[in-house]
């Protein structure tokens, strides 16, 4: 019996040791085919090729690894400057991107809501007509589905919600928490679709189309074509999260928290509830309101920021804010935006443009279905190669009106058509910053291989559902190629 254990220990030993070697082994084997590929690419000059190896290495180890997305962008920005692929104001300017100090605002803001008890407050409020776990969460997302109308970032309405889930968490078991904070980004993320200040992708996309096509899409007519296909989105995403990860057996009434939540609901404001809300709707206002005032939504977020932190007025400290950021993400974001961007810089868009154009115009002659098929499934699956919202609108918006014009189709239908399947990111967590929010969150977070398993679900039921909108309720009201 000990020889046999022996033996067991020694099998466990040698396959421990083969996973540990076979993962770099794949690693090399795909550096190694990315060189030998890139360097065949003859359109491309040395700084395009240094520029794409890095990025599809920075792909590779986001995905296959668990070293930080932060550490690893970082580094192959250095590694791109160090090769003479660009200049050392790459990787300072990066953090001059919108973006980044949109998150930082948006963290602090966030900290404060939960510091100033309202993010307390409005857990009751949401708990409050719930009798059951599953009714509450339902609640949470009609609730994220309705920010969407108010704060234009996802990243933004993600740091938001941070504080409010957080909160919400402590009355779920560990499992029930792993669903709930996975299915706050995703709904948020399915929102996006509902209207045109959704993600600045949208507004990039309309900008290309009415400067190539002459053409426009209003914000009526998006809410008219986008809000019915982001509800049934929404819907049609927290109804499959919940039938893969949500816990079969366990308790699931709320009643306790009921009594606790109407006398906490009954309780006048605070006074620092009471600055936190003010200063919040102000917030939202001047959001809404940016086409008047001219201010960008992150600079207004900054000066929100300022005014929680001002001493003797805000309602957290300086270093409360400061310990609110994730710096960690803010570093990633930057640096990851600082790839995307090269890519643009040394031509390897340019490059990816052409070919795409070159294989979407095999479809030429193919029928309506084909067309939208084909521009439905690249446009869904490009997050899995493209991490940025903004760069993928970038890359393929100018190569799909390309593609419009030489088919002769409608190209507003095809911008529409190909912004609403890019804004399906849900398969990594670096797909998008609202799903790295709450990775990388310190408290409670969802394990990477759950995106995995339901964007395997939920990526072909997107592509379906949008396929059905546009041959039935989108042709219906006007959209067609």
């Amino acid at each position: 019996m000990d020889g046999l254990e022996k033996q067991l220990h020694k099998n466990r030993l040698f396959l421990s040791r083969d996973r540990l070697f076979s993962r770099p082994a794949v690693l090399i084997g795909l550096h190694l085919f990315f060189l030998a590929a890139i360097l065949l690419a003859d359109e491309l000059d040395y700084p395009a090729k240094v520029s794409l190896f890095a990025f599809l290495s920075a792909m590779v180890l986001w995905v296959a690894t668990k070293i930080p997305a932060g550490f690893v962008a970082v580094s192959l920005i250095a590694f791109v400057i160090l090769m003479n692929a660009a200049e050392p104001e790459l990787l300072y300017e990066s953090l001059s991107e919108e973006v980044v100090w949109l998150m930082i605002g948006s963290f602090i803001i966030g900290q404060a809501v939960k510091e100033s008890g309202l993010a307390e407050r409005l857990t009751f409020i949401l708990l409050r007509k719930s009798k059951e776990k599953g009714q509450a969460l339902a609640g949470v997302s009609a609730v994220l589905f309705a920010t969407v109308f108010f704060i234009p970032s996802t990243s933004g309405r993600a740091a938001l919600a941070m504080p409010i889930i957080n909160q919400l968490s402590q009355k779920y078991t560990e499992k029930e928490q792993q669903v709930l904070v996975l299915l706050a980004p995703v709904v948020i993320l399915m929102s996006t679709s509902a209207t045109l200040i959704g993600a600045g992708s949208h507004l990039i996309g309309i900008g290309l189309l009415e400067s190539t096509a002459q053409q426009s899409i209003s914000f009526i007519q998006w809410f008219v074509w986008g809000l019915p296909f982001a509800a049934l989105a929404t819907l049609l995403s927290f109804l499959v999260v919940k039938w893969l990860f949500w816990p079969k057996h366990g308790e699931k009434r709320l009643e306790s928290e009921q009594v606790v939540g109407s006398s906490l609901v009954k309780k006048q404001l605070k006074p620092i509830e009471k600055k936190t809300l003010i200063l919040l709707s102000a917030l939202i206002v001047f959001w809404m309101t940016e086409s008047l005032h001219g201010y960008d939504i992150a600079f207004v977020a900054m000066v929100g920021a300022i005014l929680i932190m001002a001493p003797n007025f805000g309602v957290i400290t300086w270093k409360q804010g400061m310990k609110s950021v994730s710096w960690n993400l803010i570093v990633f974001v930057a640096a990851a935006a600082a790839l995307g961007k090269i890519l643009v810089d040394t031509g390897v868009v340019e490059w990816l443009e052409g070919g795409m154009v070159n294989f979407l115009q095999s479809f030429t002659d193919a029928p309506e279905w084909q067309i939208v098929f084909v521009i439905l499934f690249v446009s869904v699956t490009s997050h899995l190669y493209i991490t940025s919202h903004t760069t993928r609108a970038i890359v393929f918006i100018p190569a799909f009106l390309l593609f419009s014009e030489a088919i002769g189709v409608n190209p507003s239908a095809v911008v529409f058509l190909s912004l609403i399947g890019m804004n399906y990111c849900v398969t990594f967590p670096v797909s998008s910053k609202a799903l790295l929010l709450f990775y990388e969150d310190e408290g409670v977070s969802y394990d990477a291989g759950s995106l995995v398993k339901l964007s395997a679900v939920l990526m072909p039921l997107y592509i379906a559902l949008m396929m059905l909108f546009y041959f039935t309720y989108w042709q219906w009201t006007g959209l067609q190629l």
